[in-house]
């Protein structure tokens, strides 16, 4: 089970191989949707791999955001920009983010 989605609730990797370019990948979701769960799960292994930084932020909790994705989510942005919404492709994610920002 996953952790309650909180506003700016970034993770760092544990080991960084200094390759990132301090990119920044956003899961923006709600607690209790299964594709929100998927889609961490991506999101964790690819930016664990590449030592990349991300963070998770509830709809629920933004009115903004909510605004802006709530027939989308989960939504991912890289750098701040929407990368896919519902699905995350791993293969696609980690094409992204090991292209120079």
């Amino acid at each position: 089970m996953s952790p309650l989605f909180r506003r700016g609730d970034r993770r760092t990797p544990e080991s960084s191989s200094g390759s990132s370019h301090e990119r920044l990948v956003t899961l923006i979701g709600k607690p209790g949707c299964h594709l929100c769960d998927d889609a961490q799960e991506v999101i964790e292994k690819v930016c664990g791999d590449l030592g990349v930084s991300w963070e998770k932020k509830d709809i629920t909790q933004d009115e903004e955001l909510h605004r802006l994705y709530w027939e989308q989510i989960p939504v991912v942005l890289v750098d701040g920009a929407q990368h896919t919404f519902w699905r995350v492709n791993e293969e696609r994610l980690r094409k992204a983010l090991s292209a120079k920002p």
